[in-house]
């Protein structure tokens, strides 16, 4: 999907009693932002009016009934849902949960069929959007249903990317799901989205170890030896630049990562605690391995300040502008791949 104008960006409102339309309407505040994307709000004029109004926004609604109908230079909003909306800030509601699904399926469904070029999600509550015909535990195995690929939790930043291994299961299973397929799998994935979404020629990754210390020689566990570093071994042997497994108590303090274009972690908080620690409120949850490019911030509903007009934008901010960048650099790959320059005869 091509435009003159600017990138499409779908955007769904996520939980209603959290701060994503807090976050949505400050990132679109300066008039100048939507030089460089024509958002794609959806929910309903009417539930965002009411925000506009709780946050004194400036921003002048543009109400569509379907993204087909959207301009350029508006702050559109595709009205999802007619009836008014009642929003008790902070509070966990599974109603309010059931209109953050409409808004993901009907962003999805957009982004799907080419009505818009990216999806940046404001965030969700896991547990109150849970039914019986929505039964993911967040966005990212929800999108990796939706879309085709395989899909893979990439958190990125300026200076650091973080993929995983495993993402949302229990750290008890963890090492579990560990093994050589997915190991490829993952590392697969994410030296493709080096190349084509980041415009990395040579990526350079580094493997972070399932157990403390890799193992200690099988001292602290076995699945360092006996997993992880044969598969890695087998794809360095491919031709790939694939290091470790590297001991992760010490490998962000002494900087090493800064040696890296990217860094997989074997599990959840091994990864997101110290990308967190290093980069909170500039970091971007970017779901690499799909046909289509999504982005969310690094953080969650933030009940505590919902409503109180405290939100920080930054993160929200970043994330429209890494998935624009990730449309653009994927589309300039994708589409000399298809054209590589002729060789000139002599």
């Amino acid at each position: 999907m091509k435009h003159e104008e600017t990138v499409v960006v779908g955007i769904s409102i996520g939980d209603l009693n959290g701060i994503g339309p807090e976050i949505v309407l400050k990132a679109y505040e300066d008039p100048r932002s939507l030089e460089l994307s024509t958002p794609v709000v959806f929910a309903s004029g009417k539930t965002m009016q009411f925000f506009k109004n709780q946050f004194k926004s400036k921003i002048n609604l543009f109400n569509i009934d379907s993204a087909d109908k959207l301009v350029h230079g508006k702050f559109n909003v595709v009205n999802v849902w007619k009836e008014p909306v009642k929003i008790e800030f902070g509070k966990e509601d599974k109603k309010i949960g059931s209109y953050a699904i409409k808004s993901l399926e009907a962003a999805t469904n957009a982004l799907k069929n080419g009505k818009v070029d990216v999806l940046v999600t404001a965030p969700i509550n896991k547990h109150n959007i849970q039914s019986e015909k929505f039964n993911f535990p967040g966005h990212t195995n929800y999108l990796a249903k939706s879309l085709n690929g395989k899909s893979l939790m990439f958190m990125v930043s300026e200076g650091l990317r973080v993929g995983l291994l495993t993402d949302h299961v229990p750290l008890k299973d963890a090492s579990e799901h560990i093994n050589e397929d997915l190991i490829r799998e993952k590392l697969e994935t994410v030296i493709t989205s080096l190349k084509q979404d980041f415009r990395i020629r040579k990526p350079k990754v580094a493997v972070l170890a399932i157990n403390p210390h890799a193992g200690d020689n099988g001292v602290i566990g076995e699945e360092d030896d006996t997993v992880l570093k044969p598969a890695l071994e087998k794809i360095r042997a491919e031709g790939h630049l694939v290091y470790g497994p590297y001991s992760a108590d010490s490998f962000f303090g002494s900087n090493t990562y800064k040696s890296f274009d990217a860094i997989i972690a074997s599990y959840h908080d091994q990864g997101l605690i110290p990308f967190k620690t290093i980069t909170f409120g500039q970091g971007v949850n970017f779901t690499a391995g799909l046909d289509k490019v999504r982005t969310s911030p690094d953080h969650g509903t933030a009940y505590e300040i919902a409503g109180k007009n405290k939100a920080d934008a930054g993160s929200f901010i970043q994330a429209i502008e890494t998935a624009i960048q990730i449309f653009k650099n994927r589309t300039e790959y994708l589409h000399y791949r298809k054209s590589p320059l002729k060789k000139v005869s002599k």
